[in-house]
């Protein structure tokens, strides 16, 4: 999801509790691993692995210039042959420990073993934060969770419900917010229509000439 479609979100969601719990949630992740140059590690649950979440704040962490936003994906089933940024497996998490923070996105209750790597690396000084459906034991084991509810069906909308929003659109919503500031001050909307300006500057341009 791109700036523009971010923006409009937010726009829709304008007056519940998304773009300040979003806002909220992200301030969190930042502020725990920019103070230590790095360290996110990202983990979703046998069933999810959140790809879209890491490719998201790669981007943020380019077009921010917040480089330690870069997150390494563990995954819970690596194949041969696998590149080296996704050949990252569970094990990883045994050596997490101060200074760096593991981001838990779990739609759903994650296996025993994932909790007991999780509590390890808290107990080991790791910062954690859980994202998904709130479970009680996984919002127990975390330092800051933002739970996401089911969505009501809604007709007259494709975006939102009159309770709340899917956990792919709380991921968007959570990666734009990373790069921004912890509120929606003049530098973070200076720097959203910087992102709006340049895409419509790409939009609008004339195709390269071909020689």
């Amino acid at each position: 999801m791109d700036a523009v479609r971010v923006a409009l979100l937010r726009e829709v969601l304008a007056g519940t509790r998304w773009p300040a719990a979003t806002r909220r949630f992200a301030a969190s992740l930042r502020s725990s691993v920019v103070p230590h140059g790095g360290g996110l590690l990202l983990v979703g649950t046998r069933a999810y692995e959140p790809w879209h979440l890491a490719a998201h704040l790669v981007d943020e962490a380019a077009w921010s210039g917040r480089p330690e936003l870069a997150p390494l994906l563990v995954r819970h089933r690596v194949r041969p042959g696998d590149p080296a940024h996704l050949a990252v497996g569970l094990g990883r998490l045994q050596g997490a420990g101060r200074g760096e923070t593991l981001l838990l996105v779990a739609p759903e209750r994650p296996d025993g073993g994932l909790l007991e790597r999780v509590h390890d690396a808290r107990r080991a000084g790791a910062t954690v934060l859980a994202l998904g459906s709130g479970d009680p034991e996984v919002t127990g084991l975390a330092h800051d969770a933002l739970t996401v509810d089911p969505p009501e069906p809604d007709p007259g909308t494709e975006v939102a419900s009159a309770k709340g929003i899917d956990l792919d659109m709380v991921q968007h919503l959570v990666s734009a917010a990373a790069g921004e500031n912890s509120l929606p001050s003049t530098r973070g909307r200076r720097r959203l229509r910087d992102r709006l300006s340049r895409l419509a500057d790409q939009l609008t341009s004339p195709p390269p000439a071909r020689w």
